[in-house]
């Protein structure tokens, strides 16, 4: 066991909870490490813009604001490796964290693996990915410009896809199964008054129409069975997220839809684990409250240690 690979806390996720936790275990004397297998930020990245996180008056990038957390967590001494965990010993003691470079070890662990999109589970979807099915607007959505496209869902997420993606291609297409928005009412004034958003209420995609890459969709009215056509260079989904927790199912308690089962402490049912962000059971999963539980989850990390008999 090389000691330059054991640490107080190792936090797997490099998001808004993952750097926070960083920062606050760090500035309190803490060896700490981050396992982020892409780029800090997380999902947060993938945003254009960030404007509901305090101190940014104009908003941010989430990418910029990604950026920003990992600095200043490194600026008090946690480390960063981009590496990929393959599989998690949470029972041993230091736990064994196994990566694509190398084995860490680690006295306290924060999981901070957040939730991917959902998809919507069409024949087909999975081949068309790149080829006219995508998941985020602001990472894709250049590559419509001028063309048509829709966007199935009905959340805060589905809804800022389709006003980021009204500024860019000719068309967009709005299908949500119900007659009304989930999403906050900022949203619907803003989608009402873009003239080239075109709603599709009490509707459900059915199938996915190809000829090499998407040429369109068949959506069907829940209420009446009728289905139509819906030709389209795009289709953009927005149907949820699924909580990246396949490293712990069998090592920690899960709800029944697979998020980590962890109140306002962070604690999960392994003394000594904690889960942050979007990973865990919570009301409202946004940036500010994945720092939130960052936070919390360094300072139970921290008491935890102290409280350890050596």
């Amino acid at each position: 066991m090389a000691e330059d690979r054991i640490y107080d806390l190792v936090i797997i996720g490099g998001g808004p909870g993952g750097y926070t936790a960083a920062l606050y275990a760090a500035r309190a004397g803490l060896k700490t490490m981050v396992l982020e297998k892409l780029s800090a930020g997380g999902q947060m990245a993938l945003t254009e813009q960030v404007e509901n996180y305090p101190g940014f008056e104009a908003g941010i990038d989430g990418f910029a604001l990604g950026q920003k957390m990992q600095r200043q967590a490194e600026r008090f001494g946690a480390g960063t490796a981009y590496a990929e965990v393959t599989s998690l010993d949470l029972n041993a003691w230091p736990r064994v964290v196994e990566t694509s470079e190398g084995t860490f070890f680690a006295r306290t662990v924060i999981l901070a693996t957040g939730a991917n999109p959902r998809p919507l589970g069409l024949e087909g979807e999975e081949g068309l990915v790149g080829r006219g099915v995508a998941y985020c607007a602001a990472c894709d959505g250049m590559a419509y410009r001028g063309k048509t496209v829709a966007v199935v869902g009905g959340g805060n997420s589905a809804a800022a896809d389709a006003l980021v993606l009204s500024r860019i291609a000719k068309k967009v297409i709005l299908i949500h199964r119900r007659d009304t928005l989930r999403a906050t009412k900022i949203y619907h004034g803003a989608l009402a008054q873009a003239p080239n958003v075109e709603p599709r209420w009490n509707s459900v995609v059915t199938e996915l129409l190809q000829d090499g890459r998407l040429t369109g969709i068949r959506v069907k009215d829940v209420h009446t069975g009728a289905e139509a056509v819906e030709p389209c260079d795009g289709l953009f989904i927005s149907v949820g997220r699924q909580p990246a927790t396949e490293l712990v199912r069998g090592r920690l308690e899960l709800d029944e839809q697979g998020y980590i089962l962890a109140g306002e402490t962070t604690q999960t049912s392994v003394p000594g684990v904690y889960a942050v962000g979007d990973v865990r059971t919570k009301p409202l999963r946004q940036v500010i409250t994945a720092a939130s539980d960052g936070a919390v989850a360094a300072h139970m990390a921290e008491r935890f240690l102290a409280e350890r008999e050596p």
